[in-house]
């Protein structure tokens, strides 16, 4: 049995809030962090026909790519759908937690899984919302604690420089101190001063888990009062914001592109804007709602666009600027990231023994039905 909590931290780390556009409602919208877990169900939507499962089923938490309370409520009327479903997911005690433009924004959320589907590759954010900031930490340590600090402050995640981790740098000098009244100290002793053959150890950490690092930090260290910097840098890491840009491994026709992409993505409905003759070979896309990007991406040489939710005029707009657009749907462009979540949490479920059940939602349709 878990705590809501630990899902919680678990799905910040695949998707930090950080990443979330400042109108986006995301975290936990309903439940208690203290509460007890035993049964996810993952989803798209947090529909009624979502929450009869869960009850039915005994879920109790359920994590969704779209928030389910988004806008501010001023009543709950239950005779209503909005106050039906609260009252439903009230009296039964079931969490709910959404991830959305966080999860459309991280590196292995919405915006790569479409792109893995697309078979595209040399991936890179088709915008950019987010810088990562990043400081450095020094700390002095006795050097046969050296090994035990610096484990200790990787595991807790500093030092990870693209694909490497634990990264840092270590140089030998002296440290001096003198143990006033009331001190405890690890070594020396009161009203003497004491000089100890240390290590420097630094490395680098984004500001977000800083504090984290810290607390590992402070645990590993022997000292009652160890010395340490936090350093604020220039460097910046993990780039990120919503969409990619990709490429095509061999150059294809547009009608083959698409059929490619309506085999592998879900919905019911998908339209193509054909706005030139070129092969496609580079594409950008944007899950759900994204013709906002639509310049963004014919700026970076995509020759064509995949989205959803797409105008009349939009579409007039992707002939203009001689960018094929294919609109895929809302559905169909996001469904698949329910099942990728599920497999995040059994990872988690799996390496940290939380012993839970977890589940994707397979029944959802697309709204929109073509005739």
């Amino acid at each position: 049995m878990i705590k809501c909590q630990v899902v919680m931290d678990a799905m910040d780390r695949l998707a930090p809030r950080c990443l979330a556009e400042d109108w986006d409602n995301v975290g936990l919208l309903i439940g208690s962090p203290a509460q007890d877990i035993h049964k996810i169900l993952t989803c798209l939507d947090v529909t009624e026909n979502i929450i009869d499962t869960a009850i039915a089923q005994n879920y109790d938490m359920i994590i969704s790519h779209h928030p389910f309370l988004f806008r501010g409520i001023k009543r709950i009327a239950t005779d209503k759908p909005l106050g039906r479903m609260l009252q439903k997911l009230l009296s039964h005690n079931i969490a709910v937690f959404a991830a959305h433009t966080n999860l459309d924004t991280t590196f292995g959320g919405v915006n790569d899984i479409l792109a893995e589907k697309l078979n595209l590759t040399d991936l890179k954010p088709l915008t950019i919302s987010y810088r990562e900031e990043i400081v450095k930490l020094g700390v002095n340590v006795p050097a046969e604690f050296a090994d035990k600090v610096r484990e200790a402050i990787g595991r807790a995640g500093a030092g990870a420089i693209g694909n490497y981790k634990e990264c840092s740098f270590q140089f030998s000098g002296q440290g001096r101190f003198t143990p006033l009244e009331g001190a405890a100290p690890f070594i020396g002793k009161q009203d003497k001063n004491e000089t100890v053959n240390e290590v420097r150890i630094e490395t680098i950490m984004p500001v977000k888990i800083k504090n984290r690092v810290i607390r590992a930090m402070l645990k590993a260290h022997p000292y009652e009062v160890p010395a340490y910097d936090i350093i604020p840098t220039q460097n910046v890491y993990n780039e990120n914001g919503l969409g990619r840009i990709g490429k095509l491994q061999m150059p294809t026709d547009i009608m083959d592109f698409a059929k490619m992409a309506k085999q592998n993505l879900p919905g019911d409905t998908f339209r193509l804007v054909k706005s030139n003759d070129k092969p496609v070979q580079k594409v950008a896309l944007c899950s759900g709602a994204g013709v906002e990007f639509l310049d963004k991406a014919a700026m970076q040489g995509a020759d064509t666009y995949v989205t959803g939710d797409v105008k009349y005029h939009e579409a007039q707009h992707a002939q203009e600027l001689g960018i094929n657009l294919i609109d895929a749907g809302h559905f169909g462009t996001e469904m698949p990231i329910a099942q990728t979540l599920a497999d995040y949490l059994q990872k988690e479920n799996t390496e940290n023994k939380w012993q839970i059940e977890i589940t994707a939602d397979t029944t959802a349709k697309d709204v929109f039905t073509t005739i």
